[in-house]
């Protein structure tokens, strides 16, 4: 290389470093935190007093606490491919639970990294295949003990070979999906909570915060079940008020009481006993409060970086967990134990916004046009979500009226539902059944009452029925004709807008 043409090179890289060091101290770090299967009320800043979450409750009263955040679609992978999008359930195809398409138009990790961000997942991602990045940098995984391509480990599995190399990560013996409890049989720091929560402060650790602004994504694999905090965190909760799971006046086909020892403890339905209930909600809980000290370590080390005040922090989970509410267990319904998630920005000190609390309905998709909107990227017209910062500003004063919430069949024949929300009132339209439901959030938060036949409730039953006409009105005959909304007898899984729906039956 010649002197001149050295010259040159030098100048372009020197001009390049200081436009990425510019760029990184003018944009936010982005730390997306996320959970698995947490509802909204298992944490303290909710109103629980049962669970112990002072990392969490501390990052909501510097932030923004969003009441009335919901998952869309509540089952791991259509929430997720929400969150990746930023599009609702219809318009990025996945209607209940089925595969994450390899590759969308908009995928959160690709748009930060195109906008100038060094992207990194740790934890559980539950896409397909398993080892797609839709543009991390890279991952490092752990999925629960779900293998779905073809000699494929996890990370976290990997690494704890070579910490407790001929041993079972799995062996305190409980499913992925069962809701017994039990604590972890093994030392605390074998535990995938443990690893999450280490390599997070590890990559934080090494991270050069001049270089390229950060977007990292921690998601913890609990607290979904296995519910197997060790013993430390259950000790926690030995004197605990755990309650009683929540039973409608509607749910007496499912009231039959059940032995939990000679039933399947994966089901779906069942009343096992408020005493069940209670030892596997104690257990929930005890794996939060494992998670929220792990936070609290990643926050920590985001300090000790310099890198907190200058972070945009998201807490959120994809879906929730029934706990036994009204007999039912794990997700994919319309009731708030499965769509009401917790919901916590922790904004850059640049955007000034004042701590505090919203009712507005928000939702995975949101999250998505909030990071870009933080990036300085234009959000684009098509996306689904809005940013959230003009609602934590009180800037916001036409925010969607109604969240739109559904799910696939999953469980029994007469769970494919659509439904809609405000926080305040909730419709539930059952498609293959035709029937209705209506609950009124504000004076009855645990959907005790079925109001869809109360002659008080007439107006704003039609009102609803009405705005579910048109919410649905867009996917054609199939779902409303003529003014109204129609009976299917045939689920559809994968919608029209689902990535190569033409390969899928």
């Amino acid at each position: 290389m010649n002197t001149l043409t050295n010259l040159k090179y030098t100048l372009a890289v020197t001009a390049g470093l200081c436009s990425s060091f510019a760029y990184a101290q003018n944009h936010p770090h982005i730390i997306l935190i996320m959970t698995d299967q947490q509802r909204a009320d298992a944490i303290g800043c909710m109103g629980n007093d049962a669970v112990i979450s002072p990392n969490l409750d501390a990052l909501a009263a510097e932030g923004t606490l969003f009441m009335n955040g919901y998952s869309s679609c509540p089952s791991s992978t259509p929430a997720r491919a929400g969150l990746l999008t930023g599009l609702s359930p219809w318009h990025h195809g996945l209607l209940g639970y089925g595969k994450v398409s390899p590759e969308y138009k908009y995928e959160m990790p690709q748009m930060l990294k195109d906008a100038g961000y060094y992207t990194f997942g740790i934890g559980k991602m539950h896409w397909h295949p398993q080892r797609v990045k839709h543009g991390f940098e890279g991952t490092l995984l752990d999925e629960s003990g779900r293998v779905e391509d073809e000699n494929f480990t996890s990370d976290y599995r990997q690494w704890f070979q070579t910490k407790a190399p001929g041993k079972n990560p799995d062996a305190t013996g409980i499913g992925w999906n069962d809701h017994t409890a039990s604590i972890y049989k093994l030392p605390e720091n074998l535990h995938p909570t443990y690893w999450t929560g280490e390599m997070a402060c590890e990559l934080i650790s090494n991270y050069d915060p001049t270089n390229k602004p950060l977007f990292l994504k921690v998601s913890f694999a609990r607290p979904h079940s296995p519910y197997d905090p060790p013993q430390r965190y259950l000790d926690m909760y030995e004197d605990a008020l755990i309650p009683d799971p929540a039973i409608g006046d509607w749910c007496g086909k499912y009231a039959k009481k059940l032995n939990p020892e000679k039933t399947a403890q994966d089901a779906p339905y069942g009343n096992f006993g408020n005493e069940y209930a209670r030892n596997s909600r104690r257990h929930y809980y005890a794996n939060i409060t494992f998670i929220d000290e792990q936070i609290g370590r990643i926050i920590q080390t985001l300090k000790e970086k310099d890198m907190y005040n200058d972070a945009l922090i998201v807490f959120i989970s994809d879906h929730g967990d029934m706990m036994g509410d009204h007999y039912h267990w794990r997700k994919t319904y319309p009731y708030e134990g499965s769509t009401h998630v917790p919901y916590i920005v922790k904004w850059p000190s640049v955007d000034h916004v004042t701590p505090g609390k919203t009712d507005a309905p928000v939702e995975l998709r949101d999250i998505l046009p909030t990071f870009l909107d933080a990036a300085d990227v234009t959000i684009p017209t098509d996306m689904d979500g809005r940013s959230l910062l003009p609602l934590a500003k009180g800037m916001e004063t036409t925010w969607r009226k109604y969240l739109d919430l559904e799910h696939a069949t999953c469980y029994s024949d007469d769970n494919y539902w659509c439904a809609l929300t405000d926080g305040k009132i909730k419709y539930i339209w059952r498609i293959h059944t035709g029937t209705e439901e209506l609950f009124d959030l504000t004076q009855d938060p645990q959907e005790l009452h079925n109001a869809v036949n109360d002659k008080k409730y007439r107006k704003q039953l039609t009102e609803m029925r009405n705005e579910m006409i048109r919410h649905l009105s867009e996917r054609g005959e199939e779902f409303v004709k003529d003014g109204r909304l129609v009976v299917k007898e045939k689920t559809m899984l994968y919608g029209p807008n689902y990535p190569g729906k033409e390969n899928k039956r």
